[in-house]
């Protein structure tokens, strides 16, 4: 046993002897999640062991197809939404209707980042950590509110609840238009007082932390075109060029977009006479020569923002860049479609505190916001103009979206207590 386990466990018992102590049915639900710990580990490396890359759209019913019948053993009722129309595998959706307490909503996503050609497939334990595609991003997350909703059920608190769990299948690539991709998602978060995500929890210097803000992430495209000729025309009759006009314009971004809470990569880029794009891939490949004006370049990247509105800011300074061309060139400028901004409200902020009084209650420390520019974009920014949202409920671990992604085995239980009382907090 890890040394923070101990002292969790140790957090737990003092906290059932404190002036807090936990109410008979409190301590029914938390000795549920402890009887439950080695099923549930089990069930994290069949659900790791089974290839769910977004693209791979019948792994990703795999693993519908075994979490379906633990949800419906729990009395929810489950459907299974296609997403066919979108080239994506689908959504798994399970509802209790009742009238205790918050309508809630628990989001999570059953894909990974990595598809059946990667290297790296299978889950492997090694002591109290285990690695595997997807451990820690999220199926850890996803045993986690599976056993907490087992815990309620052990203690007949799910009686009475309205909880619809909405498990995506296309979060890591979601497919586009996203009012198809997430328009059910949207739907549910307009029926629900509260939204609960299930990524990955998070800990800095040592203490936990949760979202209740997270960063929009959208993708850009710029095309440049210019003259094919000579090179030793270059900068005279026949222009610049595309990579010139390229260069020009990544730099102006380089210096001029800069803000608290922004940020702009470029993560491709290909130039000279000729470029292609294979969309399937997300690759480019240029033709030319090194005498040669180039005629064509493209690039593309993410932008990054804190709200909305900040967004659509730098988006407009980005469009007014491109459009002051080199002499013979032209540049064009696409953004596709991402995930918005989850901006934080009073709604998230109430949440955290009803976390936190369930820290307190089993003894754990307060858990304070995360770094809305440390978090990556999720499926709740989806849902947080119509509800109170929450997130990083899930697994700690380390290295996700890379091989050699690690799930901490040693806290699930505890992640998985903390989040069992909070659904019964939520839920009277």
């Amino acid at each position: 046993m890890s040394l923070r386990v101990l002292l969790l466990s140790l957090g737990l018992a003092v906290a059932y002897a404190s002036g807090q102590q936990l109410s008979p049915e409190q301590r029914k639900i938390v000795d549920s999640v402890n009887g439950d710990e080695q099923r549930s580990l089990l069930l994290l490396e069949k659900l790791v062991n089974i290839n769910s890359g977004t693209l791979n759209t019948a792994g990703v019913r795999r693993v519908a197809d075994v979490l379906r019948p633990e949800f419906e053993a729990l009395g929810f009722t489950c459907r299974f939404i296609p997403m066919d129309s979108v080239q994506r595998a689908g959504h798994l959706v399970a509802e209790r209707k009742g009238t205790h307490g918050k309508r809630l909503l628990l989001i999570g996503h059953m894909d990974t980042v990595f598809e059946p050609d990667s290297p790296f497939q299978k889950f492997v334990r090694d002591g109290d950590k285990a690695t595997g595609p997807g451990a820690e991003d999220m199926k850890g997350g996803l045993v986690i509110m599976l056993s907490a909703l087992k815990a309620l059920n052990s203690a007949g608190a799910l009686d009475g609840t309205n909880i619809t769990v909405f498990l995506t299948g296309d979060e890591e690539r979601h497919g586009n238009p996203t009012s198809i991709a997430r328009g059910d998602l949207i739907e549910a978060g307009k029926q629900s007082d509260a939204a609960l995500e299930f990524e990955a929890g998070v800990r800095v210097a040592g203490h936990d932390e949760a979202s209740i803000a997270r960063r929009s992430a959208y993708t850009w495209t710029l095309k440049t075109t210019g003259k094919d000729a000579h090179s030793a025309g270059v900068f005279g009759t026949a222009g610049f060029g595309a990579i010139y006009e390229m260069t020009r314009i990544l730099d102006r971004f380089r210096q001029e977009l800069r803000e608290e809470g922004v940020t702009y990569n470029v993560g491709l880029i290909a130039g000279g006479s000729a470029v292609s794009a294979d969309p399937g891939s997300a690759s480019l490949a240029a033709t030319g020569k090194s005498n040669i004006i180039p005629a064509a370049a493209q690039a593309s990247g993410d932008l990054r923002t804190v709200t909305d509105d900040q967004f659509r800011r730098i988006q407009q300074h980005m469009e007014k860049i491109v459009a002051e061309h080199l002499a013979g060139t032209s540049a064009t400028l696409t953004f596709g479609e991402g995930y918005p901004a989850m901006p934080e409200t009073e709604g998230n902020r109430a949440l955290l505190r009803e976390l936190n009084d369930v820290n307190r209650m089993l003894g754990l420390e307060a858990m304070e916001p995360y770094n809305p520019v440390l978090r990556g974009a999720g499926d709740l920014s989806f849902v947080a103009p119509y509800t109170a949202g929450i997130t990083g409920l899930g697994s700690f671990g380390k290295g996700s979206h890379a091989p050699g992604e690690t799930v901490e085995l040693s806290s699930q239980t505890y992640q998985t207590r903390r989040v069992a009382l909070y659904l019964y907090a939520l839920t009277r």
